[in-house]
């Protein structure tokens, strides 16, 4: 029993949390298990914004004129069912995310303006989900934890400070949902777990358009569940986390 305890993922510490910034590329990034996680914070009061760097516009095969609205109001949905306060876009064109000075400077913007004390963001890893990972994953990722930093730094982007007034601000963490080697675990009940159902099921079109993609109600309990078992828990969003 020892042995297995040490084993066990441990539990994310959330002392004196009052808001979450999750930063992802497309609609529907933050629904495949990480926003029962995002339930949980919200009914313990914790504030959650959601900044998506897309539309997620180029993720159908239809006009983006149409898909773009289309999976804005889907996201809108999702987000409420998890009890988001506030939903963000930085409208950067979807599947064509570029790694730039720019794109941190926008992400610290946002990270100083809404002081969160945690930030997420997905899985940037080249290697991700069976395969390789999406270019515009693997940008925002990144994009995500060196916007964070810069947020906290004076001497970077300083025009934030000097000619739009926002202070440094440096957040506690940053974590990683989805990385292959986590290090922490977010415990999450069946209701939570019900949430992130939902709010994958929100983003109806979509799935309908994924050939062969699962119900979540198929899968996205059993990744939690899994969860759950590496931290001695029914059900747990595991994630990697790093200080700042």
């Amino acid at each position: 029993m020892d042995e297995m305890a040490q084993t066990l993922l441990t539990t994310l510490p959330e002392t004196g949390v009052e808001r979450v910034l999750c930063i992802v590329a497309h609609p529907d990034d933050m629904e495949y298990g990480a926003s029962a996680a995002v339930a949980a914070w919200t009914e313990a009061g914790i504030e959650v914004s959601y900044l998506l760097l897309t539309r997620g516009e180029a993720g159908m095969a239809e006009d983006p004129a149409i898909v773009g609205p289309l999976r804005e109001r889907e996201q809108r949905r999702a987000r409420e069912i998890v009890g988001v306060s506030e939903l963000r876009y930085l409208d950067n064109p979807d599947g064509m995310l570029e790694a730039s000075l720019a794109l941190r400077r926008d992400i610290a913007r946002v990270v100083r303006q809404l002081r969160p004390d945690l930030v997420l963001t997905a899985n940037f890893e080249v290697e991700a989900y069976g395969g390789l990972n999406q270019a515009d994953h693997r940008v925002a990722g990144l994009a995500a934890a060196d916007g964070a930093r810069d947020a906290a730094n004076p001497w970077v982007f300083r025009e934030l400070h000097e000619v739009e007034g926002l202070a440094p601000w440096s957040a506690r963490a940053l974590l990683v949902a989805g990385h292959p080697a986590p290090t922490h675990a977010k415990a999450v009940d069946a209701s939570q777990v019900q949430a992130a159902v939902d709010s994958l099921r929100a983003h109806e079109a979509y799935l309908a358009h994924v050939e062969g993609h699962p119900r979540p109600e198929e899968f996205i309990p059993e990744i939690l569940a899994e969860g759950g078992a590496a931290s001695g828990s029914a059900h747990a969003v595991v994630l990697r986390v790093f200080d700042l």
